[in-house]
């Protein structure tokens, strides 16, 4: 990991809003930063890849023998019920 100092200049209005933000959260500027800066990245990546995307993709093999109905929630329910229903019998 790669450690460097910042320097920001702020003016007073923000010093005050910063100085507001510290004493609210209880935490030091550096803490308060670093959390800033992971919550931006995160809504930046957020923006860049679907939910799907983000949790790893589709599975390759959950459709792959399944019947082309199953986009019906109705089906979808039976085929969970039967699965269910042999596995636990």
């Amino acid at each position: 990991m790669i450690k460097f100092t910042l320097c920001v200049r702020l003016d007073e209005e923000t010093e005050r809003q910063l100085a507001d933000i510290l004493a609210h959260e209880q935490t030091q500027k550096s803490e308060l930063i670093r959390r800033l800066i992971a919550e931006r990245w995160l809504t930046l990546q957020a923006g860049k890849k679907t939910l799907v995307e983000r949790r790893g993709g589709h599975p390759e093999h959950l459709m792959q023998d399944a019947a082309i109905d199953l986009s019906e929630r109705s089906n979808r329910k039976k085929a969970i019920a039967q699965y269910l229903n042999k596995r636990h019998s």
